[in-house]
């Protein structure tokens, strides 16, 4: 049967499979992938990527629960009921990034699974790192029906900082169509990116083929746009390349003449002298003469994320491959704002304002969040599917969905959830138009959030800039092309802001440390330093997108001083409890005796050195701060242990000098007062339930806070305050900026930032509308700036 289906292969390989001519061409993001330049994986990556794959399949289901399937030799297949037990299914769950499983499931709840049964008879114990570790009757030996297939119930809880994804995925039959790319038909197109109209063109065998247009709707046009990830689709001027077509035709029926005997020119060696004077931007895309059509017929409904899903019709093996009374499918693609190289078509591009992504590494991924009443809030993940999440990346400016991410996959968010059971039909402008419920608070907790990953244009970025030196492929000295010369960065000015883009860039996920000498890394190939006075903002998609000096000027251009990186697939998150700062506020007038341990640690105002100590008070505003890790990875401090400083009439060790700034601001925007907050003691004070503490600073212990878990400064501990001894009566903005320095680096840093109206008539004070900094819409954040007003004293 293996050698048949080779045989077939083979043969439409021979009759089918042609490599066209080397070109720039728009493809699907798998093609996209293979052009970077990858180095050499280390050993603890390559075992990574070997890995057992598991994933949740059937229907209907939650995210949580499934028919199990694995992937083993290059293909799915399921395991079957026989002795199946609750410790299987722990095991299962734990590769699936849950922390356990409540239940399983027999004789396929989930429907019957396809292909093959890899393993009956099961048996764990339960500890198993993975199912392949427990024993059973062998990889592809059993007596099962797919009647039997096993499905597990997973504990609606995800493993902190779990990496890899739980995804509810397409389950299209990726054998039919692999990729898809747009190979464009003129010269000047194929230098520019991204490639918006083209030939559409499926990869087969060691080669690429066609599609005929014949039946050709703008419903498959859509669906081709989605997969190479552009939110629209244009229609084609096809008169434009029916000419082109006959202008070909043409070309191959010219008839064949020598040159005489008398030296003439003949009638083909004319046409080749003037073809080869032609422009280059007017040469056909039938550049090999004939195409070669693999599929006939296409009938997609346009809700479809991936070719492959839409109902295909092939090439027979023993029938020509022509497309009579058609052509090669051509389709034009409307680019997002992001993508678009016309500055006067994105200004016609409109993306939404009510829905943004938050918390993704790379561009087009994210937790979901909408805007509802001036105030952001997510999705939780119930029914989240494909269709869903291709309705808000569509309307944010990207394709479809490449994948819906379910178990607040992209860090948890705060605030409000405002939508549950997301249904879709794929087809509409914004999630805001599909049917969903409202929810309660026992419905859906933030450790549900949704979360996509949609499909984006290639643009080719990551072939400018490399990392080299470092001893993974995931760290090393940045080295960028300018023109054709590849050289170093100055590390002058080189932060955190500046690392995250390069670690997007290459997509390697998130910056952990800027690294700005780089000595001890391979400097064997070092290059000559060709940018310098890099600045970032952070969300740029390109290094060359900052600003730089316009000619290299570096005090520090030795090669040991090039700017570096390290990346990281998961970062941190720090959030304030915004209303806890609110319940907590007060004024308390503190003697001057008991505060000898602040004034050490400079948490008064420069007024209190001219005091007449230990005499008098300080007037002081206290609050709470509990300060919650959302992200997807522990929160450390950038220094080691051995660095941290000692404090003696505190009795503990600071990890960093600055953690938290505390700012009282006037209508003007001045700081009226100011306090800073040193890491007294980065710990876990508490954790979400399931979730348990890592980091506690007694006997010189590890400091940190955990993904899940809180650190919380309570409003009676020294320095958590501001001095406003000298501040007069009035309205003013208090201000909270947690890591304001980015020291550490987290996944957002939009979200560090908490700020209340504030109001004080010299003898008491109040707090409202504390908010984080991204939580409300930009027309509430204006209003809440404009308060107190122009007159700011109390009337």
């Amino acid at each position: 049967m293996e050698k048949s289906r080779r045989g077939q292969r083979l043969a439409f390989s021979l009759l089918f499979g042609l490599w066209l001519p080397c070109c720039l061409t728009q493809t699907t993001p798998s093609t996209a992938a293979t052009m970077t330049p990858t180095p050499s994986p280390s050993p603890s990556s390559q075992s990574q990527t070997e890995r057992l794959k598991v994933r949740l399949a059937g229907y209907p289901r939650k995210h949580n629960e499934g028919r199990i399937e694995l992937f083993y030799k290059g293909e799915w297949g399921t395991i079957c009921d026989d002795d199946f037990s609750i410790s299987n299914a722990n095991v299962l769950c734990r590769q699936l990034g849950f922390v356990s499983a409540t239940g399983w499931t027999h004789s396929a709840k989930y429907g019957k699974g396809q292909g093959k049964i890899w393993l009956d008879n099961v048996l764990c114990n339960g500890g198993e790192k993975s199912i392949e570790f427990c024993k059973s009757r062998g990889w592809g030996n059993s007596d099962c029906t797919h009647d039997e297939d096993a499905g597990v119930v997973c504990k609606d809880e995800r493993i902190p900082g779990f990496v890899d994804s739980n995804v509810i995925d397409a389950h299209v039959d990726e054998n039919k169509v692999e990729e898809v790319r747009l190979r464009p038909v003129v010269a000047m197109a194929k230098k520019r990116l991204p490639i918006t109209e083209g030939v559409v063109e499926v990869k087969y065998k060691d080669g690429w083929a066609q599609i005929c247009d014949v039946g050709w709707t703008i419903k498959n046009t859509r669906v081709i746009c989605g997969m190479l990830g552009f939110p629209h689709e244009r229609k084609v001027n096809k008169n434009f390349y029916k000419r082109l077509k006959k202008r070909a035709a043409e070309k191959v029926s010219r008839p064949k003449v020598n040159v005489s005997a008398s030296g003439r020119q003949t009638s083909k060696a004319k046409a080749n002298s003037k073809s080869k004077q032609s422009s280059p931007g007017k040469r056909l895309y039938l550049e090999r003469q004939k195409n070669h059509f693999l599929i006939h017929s296409v009938a997609c409904t346009g809700t479809e994320v991936h070719l492959a899903a839409c109902p295909l019709e092939f090439s027979k093996p023993n029938t020509t491959s022509s497309c009579a009374g058609g052509m090669a499918a051509v389709v034009s693609c409307m680019p997002g704002p992001l993508f678009t190289q016309n500055s006067g078509l994105k200004k016609k591009l409109k993306t939404s304002s009510n829905v943004r992504l938050k918390g993704g590494a790379r561009v087009g991924e994210g937790r979901v969040e909408v805007l509802k009443n001036n105030e952001w809030g997510t999705v939780c993940d119930d029914r989240w599917n494909l269709q869903s999440a291709s309705v808000v990346c569509r309307e944010l400016g990207f394709g479809s969905a490449k994948e819906a991410l379910t178990g607040a996959r992209m860090g948890q968010g705060m605030g409000p959830i405002y939508m549950n059971e997301v249904k879709c039909f794929g087809l509409e402008k914004s999630i805001w138009n599909c049917p969903f419920k409202n929810i309660t608070s026992e419905d859906c907790q933030h450790m549900e959030d949704a979360g996509v990953r949609c499909n984006i244009p290639y643009m080719g970025l990551e072939n400018s800039i490399r990392i080299v030196g470092g001893r993974s492929n995931y760290e090393g000295r940045v080295e960028v092309q300018v023109g054709s010369k590849w050289g170093t960065v100055c590390s002058t000015g080189w932060t955190t802001k500046e690392a995250m883009v390069v670690c997007r860039q290459l997509g390697l996920g998130y910056s952990m440390h800027a690294i700005t000498e780089t000595w001890y890394w391979d400097s064997s190939n070092v290059t000559e330093m060709v940018m310098s006075g890099v600045k970032c903002t952070g969300n740029e998609m390109a290094l060359s997108q900052c600003q730089h000096h316009k000619t290299v000027s570096c005090q520090k251009a030795a090669a040991k001083f090039s700017a570096g990186v390290i990346c990281s697939e998961t970062a941190s998150d720090l959030v304030l409890n915004a209303p806890l700062v609110e319940q907590t506020v007060y004024i308390e007038d503190r003697p001057l005796h008991m505060l000898y341990c602040a004034a050490e640690e400079d948490c008064l105002s420069k007024s209190a050195a001219k005091a007449n100590w230990p005499y008098g008070h300080r007037r002081l505003l206290r609050f709470s701060s509990q300060i919650h890790n959302i992200g997807r990875a522990d929160f450390k401090p950038k220094a080691g242990r051995h660095s941290w400083v000692w404090h003696a009439c505190h009795g503990h060790y600071h990890s960093m000098d600055i953690f938290t700034h505390y700012d009282l601001l006037n209508a003007n925007g001045t700081k009226v007062a100011e306090g800073h907050k040193a890491s007294f003691c980065l710990e876990d004070t508490d954790c979400q339930e399931g979730v348990s503490k890592r980091y506690e600073c007694a006997n010189f212990g590890d400091q940190g806070i955990t993904v899940g878990c809180w650190d919380l400064y309570r409003h009676d501990i020294d320095c958590q305050w501001i001095d406003i001894t000298d501040v007069k009566p009035g309205n003013y903005i208090m201000q909270v900026v947690i890591n304001p320095n980015h020291e550490v680096a987290e996944s957002d840093f939009t979200n560090n930032a908490m700020k209340c109206n504030c109001k004080y008539d010299g003898h008491r004070i109040w707090f409202h509308n504390c908010h984080i900094g991204d939580a409300f819409s930009e027309e509430a954040e204006r209003r809440f700036e404009k308060y107190p007003g122009q007159n700011n004293q109390i009337s």
